[in-house]
């Protein structure tokens, strides 16, 4: 099922460095620099002479010239390296050491495989031929599927979400910004007010100029963060909410406080939504994992998808008094339904036993559908939460400012404090609950088998004036 590559993993191509045994060592520097090629690795290899001396300078410890790992351009004298305990350097050989140890040398030829994305083919290509080489497509083993590179656009603030979840299969879609987006959308209706939500706001700009230093390696975060604030004020917009029912803002939809029962149904109907989505997701991803005969009956594939959308289409029904799509939503679930029990009983041994697997499985199947839709539910429960502390420090603040000036200290303090603590407290319990939502609800059903993630492998030259070369 082809799709657009903005909607899946980076195109992965398989290749193969070929160069002069003389000019293995300049390949491997020039491709360890560019950072872009994942050559396979041999699995056990005897440590070569940088390891052994790197080994023995952490063996004896004492002070080091530590820091990360780097190349020198020409080949250093690792006795030398010993003797200064450059250990960046010495780290640097010992991976060189490793990657050559993998190459396979037939007379004056060297060559090693493995994994460059399609894009960076002419660039890796270019600065092989500098050394003499030559980089060559070859065809993907039977059996292996290529590592999986999310799209470095996506890799802003989005892709740490799916990552920590898991690496999506190669023939998967990436999901970083429907993923990232949810994400916003959920936090958003939970912590829904204009005056916290610019809170977030400036929060993001610190960490874009780089304020306070400490959060520097958190920097790469901060559209997400910004994100997270606009959609807080825009759901504060719309329950008329600033610091709190302040009266500043007029209600646009609803208060959260008020209207509780309307809360909770749109928060249901919108998390029907996005499972519905994510069942579409799902689909395709088992499709292109399997083809049509093993995505046809997974519950998390077409099966599935089906059986939700019927579900969806009986519910409208019943709920806007129309037979015709109540009966028609029904039958498109039992048709679902029986694919995915269809598929459930070809998976066990027959017999029986699979019979009673099957239905046991399939009532599972059943029963997450539905706690996995009103799951959604608690995007309206921690928006009320957060409505009612909002609240109550703005009841408490108005209370003790109607005491006459001596009190209005206090009313200022009281709502200092207590807007820090509802904000730090309801911040921390929508991120958690949004990101559990993500977690459980929706990428349960768009993975279903992991990928593994490209690893390039990558080490910076090192400065002229530490490379110690040869005497």
């Amino acid at each position: 099922m082809p799709l657009p590559e903005g909607m899946t993993p980076v195109r992965m191509r398989r290749v193969a460095v070929v160069v002069p045994r003389a000019a293995l060592r300049d390949a491997l520097v020039r491709i360890a620099e560019a950072g872009c090629v994942e050559l396979d690795r041999v699995e056990e290899t005897a440590p070569g002479p940088a390891a052994l001396r790197l080994g023995r300078i952490r063996g004896r410890g004492g002070p080091e010239t530590a820091g990360p790992a780097a190349l020198a351009v020409a080949a250093p004298d690792l006795d030398r390296l010993e003797d200064h305990r450059e250990t960046g350097l010495l780290a640097g050989e010992a991976e060189l050491e490793e990657r050559a140890g993998g190459a396979v040398r037939q007379g004056e030829v060297s060559a090693l495989a493995g994994w460059c994305p399609a894009d960076e083919l002419p660039r890796v290509a270019e600065r092989l031929a500098a050394a003499g080489g030559a980089l060559l497509p070859l065809p993907v083993p039977r059996g292996t599927d290529p590592p999986t590179l999310l799209r470095p656009s996506a890799r802003v603030s989005f892709t740490p979400l799916v990552t920590t979840y898991g690496t999506p299969a190669y023939a998967d879609l990436d999901p970083s910004w429907p993923a990232g987006l949810a994400y916003i959308a959920m936090f958003g209706i939970m912590f829904g007010d204009v005056g916290h939500g610019a809170l977030l706001l400036l929060g993001a700009l610190a960490l874009r100029l780089g304020w306070p230093r400490r959060l520097a390696p958190l920097r790469r975060l901060w559209p997400f963060l910004a994100g997270a604030g606009l959609a807080a004020m825009l759901a504060g917009a719309a329950y008329g909410e600033f610091f709190g029912p302040t009266g500043l803002l007029r209600v646009l939809w609803l208060a959260p406080l008020h209207s509780p029962a309307r809360l909770l149904t749109a928060a249901v109907v919108f998390g029907a939504g996005l499972l519905a989505l994510a069942h579409a997701a799902g689909a395709v991803n088992r499709v292109r994992e399997g083809g049509w005969a093993a995505g046809l009956y997974a519950a998390s594939g077409v099966a599935g998808l089906l059986f939700y959308l019927g579900l969806a289409l009986a519910a409208a029904g019943l709920v806007r008094h129309l037979p015709s799509a109540a009966v028609a939503g029904a039958a498109l679930a039992l048709a679902g339904l029986a694919l995915v029990a269809l598929g459930l009983f070809r998976a066990t041994a027959g017999g029986g036993a699979g019979f009673a697997e099957t239905g046991v499985r399939l009532f599972d199947v059943v029963v997450r559908t539905g706690t996995n839709t009103l799951s959604f539910a608690r995007l309206a429960a921690f928006g009320l939460t957060h409505a009612a502390l909002a609240d109550l420090v703005w009841r408490g603040t108005t209370g003790l400012a109607a005491r006459g000036p001596a009190w209005w200290a206090g009313a200022v303090l009281l709502f200092a404090v207590g807007t820090a603590l509802s904000f730090g407290l309801e911040a921390l319990v929508a991120g958690v609950q949004a990101l559990r939502l993500e977690f459980y609800e929706i990428f349960s059903r768009l993975f279903d088998t992991e990928g593994r993630p490209f690893r390039p492998w990558h080490v910076p030259p090192a400065e002229p004036a530490d490379a110690l070369p040869r005497r």
